[in-house]
């Protein structure tokens, strides 16, 4: 007989959700301050929109017949909101993760540490003042004053302060289990901790300067678009000087505030203004998923990523052998077997031992012996058997080959259908066990490291992104092939060593392909520090932590799908934004080029094709449509242009139909209606 193991969910702790009702107040007060120019230079397009706006307002108060002081000054103000739209956005993509900085900031004020001093004793001292290399004891109770690496003691450690989950630890010296993270609190004994960050480096402090936003390094993406949106600028610039010259060669005079407009409409102002929310929304988004970037670089290749190295163990599959399946030898029943195997289980408390218990009881449910009348058999890697004394009546379970032994049996001795099933376990990757009463064998129990529900639809939708996934494993060849193809990862690393690891990634980078990967022992610490991508987990070695460019503090390892994820949408949501406002520009220019030259060539009206009432109710409609599309693309831009499993040709053809198209297309109608609303209220 043979029944799948039930699928389970896997927990999914929510992240607390600060509302936009609750943000947008001191947004708008942050818009107005952000009007400093000091800060402003960190937006080299939305600087020229604020000199010109400071223009437009003097030239308000210099009399022209051209231009009606009220028409002056609406441009003028327009240019104002257009400045203070884009701070807005900026202001609104910090405030999402301030609240959080705030309250990690007020757990670690006033923090006291008990430091070693040379002769052994310990000396209280203010937390900032610690420094990497010091030796600090912390009991139950107190919270940890940094990140740190334990060095004696064993303690169950509380970290929702730094990772949201409730649930405590256990951190110790020695293996992958003794890295804390600062302002943690200890729920019971005593740890001595080697402190490894001085102040401003820990976790807590790279989390805050994450989540504030206005210290976050742009990343070489950003940069670079910023010189492209600064070239452009200049190209326009040096466009709207020379028009001028031009109109005065031609008998004609252009009005300085129309000029004015003029530059701020062709300039890339959407995207220029909408730039540093989409990338502190992306970070944002990140230390939601409760992973620190340790380099925007970083969270940039994630979205380029062609390779992901991923571990079998804990991430592709459960990490614990589970139970899936009992086969009972010939001339028993289900249900002797199913009583014989649950109450060899019942004593043993290791995860294989619970999983089989879980399987019995739903497969045949019965009445269960309190644990006071059994005598329990531990299990020991001397015997390697465990089971119970009950009622006078032996139950064992344990490795074939010592059952066998334990019930003086061979391999031979075995029913040709029993041996040709414990054969198929081992094959399909499975650990096959046997169990018997008194002596006499009642069948098999089939133990396999359980795939995840859901990887494999996962790894699906990474395929048509154009992601290769590899399985990295220390299972022998056959095992790994049996899990690999069950999980449907495109390529396996088997029987693998830290050589073999870094080997395998600097193969896949010499033929130019961006490479992420996930470890937690220092074994892996060669592998991250090589990889585009290395995602440390929080509770693994302070040797992979500092090799890594990422630290994810629930210690997920499938969370590195998700930062690729993420990856992807950053780079996405940039390139679609970009598009649309560079797109913008050629309806600005059937707009206002016929406005501006309509008096010194008439027959440039036919480049009037919106119809636009009159060239300064076209100019002030172009100048209103450029500040209100920030307004709407501010939740697109928090938010970021989901990414759909796909190829990157298709990909790039449907962004350039929605916001290359779009981009053209919204303008003519936007424009054309704020012309006639104008009119209608007689503005112009």
């Amino acid at each position: 007989m043979n029944m799948p193991l039930p699928a389970t969910k896997p927990a999914v702790v929510e992240q607390p959700k600060t509302a936009i009702s609750a943000l947008w107040r001191p947004a708008l007060v942050q818009a107005f301050v952000k009007l400093d120019p000091r800060q402003l230079q960190r937006a080299p397009v939305m600087f020229v929109v604020e000199l010109t706006a400071v223009l437009t307002t003097l030239l308000c108060f210099v009399p022209d017949s051209a231009v009606s002081t009220f028409i002056a000054a609406q441009i003028a103000l327009w240019l104002w909101f257009t400045v203070l739209f884009a701070n807005f956005a900026e202001a609104l993509a910090e405030g999402r993760g301030k609240a959080r900085a705030d309250s990690l900031k007020a757990g670690s004020e006033g923090l006291v540490a008990h430091r070693r001093k040379a002769n052994g004793s310990f000396e209280s001292v203010p937390a900032a003042n610690l420094r990497k290399g010091d030796v600090v004891r912390v009991s139950a109770g107190e919270m940890i004053p940094g990140d740190g690496e334990v060095i004696e003691g064993i303690a169950a450690v509380n970290e929702a302060a730094i990772t949201g989950e409730s649930a405590p630890v256990i951190r110790e010296s020695g293996g992958d289990r003794s890295a804390v993270t600062g302002n943690t609190r200890l729920v019971s004994d005593w740890l001595i901790v080697r402190i490894t960050a001085n102040p401003g480096e820990s976790t807590l402090d790279r989390m805050i300067a994450l989540v504030e936003g206005a210290k976050r390094q742009k990343t070489p993406n950003e940069v670079a678009l910023d010189i492209l949106l600064i070239g452009l600028t200049l190209i326009f610039l040096l466009v709207v000087v020379t028009l001028q010259p031009f109109a005065h060669f031609s008998g004609g005079s252009l009005p300085l505030v129309f000029l004015v407009a003029l530059l701020v409409t062709l300039i890339p102002t959407t995207i220029g203004g909408l730039l540093s929310a989409i990338g502190i929304a992306g970070m944002d988004r990140l230390v939601r998923l409760n992973v620190i970037a340790k380099s925007g670089r970083a969270v940039e290749a994630a979205g380029d990523v062609h390779v992901l190295l991923l571990d079998k163990t804990g991430t592709i599959t459960f990490g614990n052998r589970r139970c899936t399946a009992v086969y009972a030898t010939p001339g028993v029943s289900a249900k002797e077997l199913a009583e014989g195997a649950l109450l060899a289980s019942l004593a043993d408390d290791t995860a294989e031992g619970k999983s089989i218990v879980e399987y019995l009881r739903e497969l045949h449910p019965q009445n269960e012996p309190a644990a006071a009348e059994l005598t329990a058999v531990p299990f020991s890697a001397e015997t390697r058997l465990s089971g119970v004394d009950y009622q006078g009546r032996v139950y064992r379970k344990g490795a074939v080959d010592s059952l066998l032994a334990f019930v003086g049996q061979k391999r031979s001795d075995l029913s040709p259908v029993l041996s040709r099933e414990i054969d198929r376990i081992a094959q399909s990757g499975g650990t096959p066990l046997l169990v018997c009463a008194d002596g006499k064998l009642l069948g098999a129990i089939h133990l396999k490291d359980v795939v995840k529900p859901g990887i494999r639809d996962r790894f699906a939708e990474l395929r048509k992104l154009g992601i290769r996934t590899v399985m990295v494993t220390g299972d022998n060849p056959l095992t790994a092939a049996a899990i690999a193809a069950e999980a449907g990862v495109d390529d396996v690393l088997a029987e693998a060593t830290p050589e073999k690891k870094l080997a395998r990634i600097r193969l896949e980078q010499n033929d130019g392909r961006l490479v992420a990967m996930c470890g937690d022992g220092a074994n892996d610490a060669p592998a991250l520090a090589q990889a585009d991508v290395g995602m440390a987990m929080n509770d693994g070695t302070q040797a992979a932590r500092e090799a890594a460019n990422m630290v994810d503090l629930d210690s997920d390892p499938t969370k590195l799908l998700d930062v690729v994820q993420i990856g992807k949408e950053l780079l996405v949501t940039r390139g679609a934004l970009t598009t649309f406002s560079i797109a913008n520009d050629v309806a600005k220019y059937f707009a206002i080029l016929p406005a501006l030259f309509a008096a010194i060539y008439p027959q440039l009206g036919v480049l009037n094709i919106m119809h636009l009432a009159s060239p300064q109710s076209a100019i002030l409609s172009a100048i209103v449509f450029n500040a209100l599309i920030i307004v709407v693309l501010i939740p697109l831009a928090l938010r970021g242009v989901r990414v759909q499993a796909a190829s990157a040709v298709h990909l790039l053809r449907r962004n350039l139909l929605i916001y290359g198209l779009g981009g053209i297309v919204v303008p003519f109608v936007g424009i054309k209606a704020i012309d006639m609303l104008l009119t209608a209220l007689h503005l112009v």
